[in-house]
């Protein structure tokens, strides 16, 4: 019976087959222009599956694989033409061709999270009719064109993480209908022109973590539709937060985070949807201003500041308050309990209030905080005092804190699992409903809250509203907060009760709605990443060739007649069958596969295979090595697109188990901060593992500090070499997600790029830090066997085998000394902390001084040393906590006064006979110590020629 059933569903395949190669007069073919075009793009793109074969018949949107979506349209010419082209993340890589601009009927292009490098092609700025330019998470270098500001439809432009820089083009004033510009984490640098506050329809502008200097522009508190404005991370060296910004009375988001901005607070009274602000990490000086904040504010971050003065009042009257943090600021008087005494918390609620390093005395009220408020005073003269009241609960351990997701139990623990082959929707009001979900990875990319639980709901019925399905149909699995911060998450979409599966055309709605951002627009869940959307379990089969706008009545009369034909020849096509079934069961098999291998695709991060590493290194030729690690040797590689790279290849015995490797390297993906290294990829192949990393062109510190380095480094340089290095490390221990101990702190693992900027490189010896235990505690430390590298050992680690983040702080002042004095960790068995420490305290430290550094001033050095000896003390808690190494050295630079000292040029070295300079002051900075997207190294370098 089975065979009867196969061998008419194949008859009825010919049939069809047969029906489409009978010619009907009416059917409409590609424009030929618009083939040619993309035939020439496919031409400069590698394509390692194969996904853009389909362009090869002429019909470019037919194909049956489920990383392309095409949908095209006919035209008056009688044509069709490519309407949208969606070509997310199917792992391609090469260039954009200049014939993308022949695309000239063309809405939507989407090219996100792929390895395309080169240019973006100025050609682009031909298409008029242009709506999504959707570029972001690949490999394009270069600057941004002028052309794409003169795209009159442009709605959306995604150029984020990419390797783009130079100024952003004042041409982009005249994109008036555009309402989205991602273009963070790139290396845009330059003077934000102050023209593109005519962008009178923009809602979303995210720029963070980029190279932006100058100041920042008054005229954005004229753009009238402005919600999200993200700054973080960037140079506006000495510029203050104008006071117009109080006259955004739309925004909902400022963040401006770590971008050497002075001068005092401006009153934000007046914008009254702000429900996030971003100030830490600045150089905010004065008092906080004590008008009141809008009541819907979620979080206020005003660390790592110069703040004085005391606490306000209004803070304590802020009902939806989630996360208020005032830490290492100079802050004084005491703390009203009203702050957590006045608010109603529900069972998801939760208030972190984080007051630690500053001069605050008292607790004012209540000393019995709810559950779940989180209070940090370490650092204050109110923990000085032991015989206060439940001290405990504030200069110890975290009070509270529930971490309990919002989501129900799931039903399968009442249902009986092997009566469901899909899964059981968890929040379905029908009890045991069954049924295979659409799953796509996703991520809030500039949320308005820093707590996700209270908003679970309201998330998920925003979606089910969006999609007008119902809210059980949506659920939120596995939520995570990565850098930025930005809230990553896997999307479950079910169907509706009494459906086990979404149907094709459900299935294509549902796709195109997220991949066209057809939503309506929600500033307080802010923008959105597509990361993945590839169809898994019942839906991997489903065809979503284009959708077409209709077919004529001459194309079905072919239909009909062709039908006919086909009927009375069937019993010569019996041979055919046998083919046609050995070709399915074929690509059925190699579906599977590759369905399998994107299981474990991790996003932003390159599936290299063995044979394109071989052929970037010469076959891993000895003239490809550039050194040698503890983890095996390091390959100089360059990629068919020209990117060069590091390639760091197991030896025998460090290899790990595939699932491991595999984790390792999810770990890695999700670490992205301008002073660490990036990884760009991973090969797990015939035994191999390697890891790819972008090229560092001037190698590690260890060899500019050597004998034989014919370079040198200003006092200056050196400086801002301990910052880099110091955040990096600090980024790990405070906003990695899980947080990490790196474990392996040296010279040779920091590695400089071709503006010097410091990155913290392999953490192949890496540890998870600690995290909360059952009860809500985070232990001090790590049991772990010791680990390290002689020299930069923390000593305490070494004899109690117990790892902490002091123990980096340990390993990171050892680098200090070198940086000071030139010497190695040990030499002759002579050890670089005692032998500084017997200088410092004989009152000869100048006499050690590395007389390749060139003048510096005296103070300052006495401060740097001061400050890598308490990070090199014996015991864990003298030593300052890597927050403070930060603060310590922005102090010592901030001490900088206009010189003629600065960075030495390529031929320059300095006398080796002179004295120390007699200046109070730090001599200035020409090096910036933010390079996003610079070509980087990984582990041991080449020995340095003059720079």
């Amino acid at each position: 019976m089975l065979e009867v059933k196969v061998f008419v569903l194949e008859s009825v395949l010919v049939v069809s087959l047969c029906c489409f190669t009978i010619p009907a007069a009416a059917e409409k073919t590609t424009n030929p222009s618009e083939v040619n075009a993309l035939q020439a793009i496919k031409s400069k793109l590698i394509d390692p599956m194969n996904h853009l074969d389909a362009w090869n018949n002429g019909d470019p949107c037919r194909t049956n694989w489920n990383g392309v979506l095409c949908y095209d349209t006919v035209g008056a010419d009688g044509y069709k033409h490519v309407q949208e082209l969606h070509l997310l993340n199917m792992n391609l890589s090469g260039y954009l061709a200049p014939e993308i601009g022949q695309l000239s009927n063309i809405t939507v292009l989407d090219f996100m999270w792929n390895n395309i490098g080169g240019i973006i092609p100025k050609e682009v700025g031909n298409i008029s009719t242009l709506q999504l330019l959707l570029l972001n998470g690949n490999k394009l270098s270069g600057s941004l064109p002028d052309e794409i500001g003169h795209l009159p439809q442009l709605k959306r432009l995604q150029v984020d993480q990419n390797q783009l820089s130079g100024p952003l083009p004042r041409s982009f004033a005249n994109l008036n209908g555009t309402e989205h510009l991602h273009m963070n984490n790139n290396s845009f640098s330059g003077q934000i022109p102050p023209e593109l506050s005519k962008l009178s329809n923009i809602l979303h502008w995210v720029l963070d973590n980029n190279n932006l200097s100058g100041y920042l522009p008054s005229e954005f508190s004229n753009m009238p539709n402005l919600r999200i404005l993200q700054l973080d991370n960037n140079h506006f060296d000495g510029a203050q937060i104008p006071a117009s910004y109080g006259n955004m009375s739309k925004l909902f988001k400022l963040s401006l985070r770590n971008c050497s901005l002075q001068g005092p607070i401006p009153d934000l009274s007046r914008m009254e949807k702000l429900r996030y602000l971003d100030l830490s990490w600045n150089h905010l000086n004065g008092s906080i201003p004590s008008n009141k904040l809008p009541n819907n504010i979620t979080t206020i971050d005003l660390s790592n500041n110069h703040l004085s003065g005391s606490i306000p009042a209004s803070f304590s009257d802020l009902p939806k308050l989630q996360n208020l943090s005032l830490a290492n600021n100079l802050l004084n008087g005491y703390i009203s309990s009203t702050m957590w005494q006045n608010k109603s918390f529900g069972p998801t609620a939760r208030l972190t209030l984080d007051f630690q390093n500053n001069s605050l005395s008292n607790i004012l009220g209540d000393r019995n905080p709810p559950a779940n408020v989180i209070i940090r005073l370490q650092g204050n003269p109110f923990c000085q005092n032991p015989s206060q009241e439940n001290i405990k609960y504030f200069c110890g351990h975290e009070v509270g804190g529930s971490n309990a997701s919002s989501n129900p139990t799931n039903q399968s623990s009442v249902c009986l699992i092997q009566e469901c082959p899909y899964e059981y929707v968890p929040e379905s009001p029908f009890k045991c409903f069954c049924a295979a979900p659409l799953q796509l990875d996703y991520r809030l990319k500039s949320p308005s809250f820093s707590y996700f639980p209270p908003y679970e709901d309201q998330f998920e019925m925003y979606l089910a509203e969006s999609l007008s399905m119902d809210p059980y149909q949506i659920f939120v699995n596995f939520p995570i907060w990565e850098p930025g911060p930005r809230l990553r998450m896997y999307l479950k979409i079910f169907p509706a009760y009494n459906s086990h599966e979404l149907n094709k055309s459900e299935v294509l709605r549902v796709r195109r709605k997220f991949m066209t951002w057809d939503f309506p627009t929600d500033n307080f869940f802010g923008p959105y990443d597509l990361l993945n959307f590839t169809l898994l379990g019942p839906y991997s089969s489903v065809d979503i060739e284009s959708q077409r706008s209709g077919m004529s009545n001459g194309a079905l009369a072919g239909i009909v007649l062709g039908s006919v034909a086909c009927v009375v020849s069937i019993s010569g096509l019996f041979a055919i069958l046998i083919i046609i079934r050995r070709q399915a069961t074929n690509y059925q098999h190699l579906s599977r596969k590759r369905a399998t291998s994107s299981l474990i695709k991790i996003a932003g991060v390159k599936d290299f295979t063995l044979k394109e590493l071989a052929l970037a290194t010469d076959k891993f030729s000895d003239s490809s090595q550039v050194g040698q690690g503890g983890y095996g040797k390091v390959y100089k590689g360059v990629l068919p697109d020209k990117t060069i790279v590091a390639i760091k290849r197991a030896q025998e015995g460090s290899l790990q188990g595939q699932k491991e490797f595999l984790t390792e390297i999810e770990i890695l993906s999700r670490l992205h901060h301008r002073n660490l290294v990036s990884l760009l990829g991973y090969c797990d192949e015939e035994g191999e593992q390697m890891l790819i990393y972008e090229f560092m062109p001037n190698g590690t510190l260890r060899d500019w500090l050597s004998a034989k380095s014919e370079g040198c480094l200003s006092f200056v340089a050196r400086l801002h070499i301990a910052l880099g290095s110091a955040k990096g490390i600090l980024y790990l221990h405070t906003e990695a997600d899980p947080p990490i101990i790196h474990r392996d702190v040296k010279a040779s693992n920091i590695l400089l790029d071709l503006k010097l900027n410091a990155k913290v490189a392999d953490f192949g010896l890496s540890r998870l830090a600690p995290v909360p235990n059952d009860e809500g505690a985070i232990p001090n430390h790590i049991s772990t066997v010791v680990r390290g590298t002689p020299g930069y050992l923390d000593p305490e680690y070494f004899l109690t085998q117990t790892l902490t983040a002091k123990s980096d702080v340990y390993s990171l002042g050892v680098v200090f000394l070198q940086l000071v004095t030139g010497m190695q960790a040990i030499t002759h068995g002579k050890n670089i902390v005692r032998e500084v420490n017997i200088a410092y305290q004989s009152g000869i430290v100048f006499s050690i001084i590395d007389n390749q550094m060139g003048p510096y001033p005296s103070e300052c050095i006495e401060k740097f040393l001061a400050l890598a000896l308490r990070c090199c003390k014996d015991e864990t808690d003298e030593r300052p906590s890597m927050s403070d190494v930060v603060r310590e050295l922005e102090s010592i630079i901030s001490m900088s006064s206009e010189s003629d000292m600065s960075l030495p040029d390529s031929t320059t070295s300095y006398s080796k006979n002179l004295m120390p300079s007699s200046s109070s002051a730090c001599v200035s900075n020409d090096v910036s110590d933010d390079v996003s997207g610079s070509d980087l190294v990984s582990g041991v370098m080449p020995s340095l020629t003059p720079r």
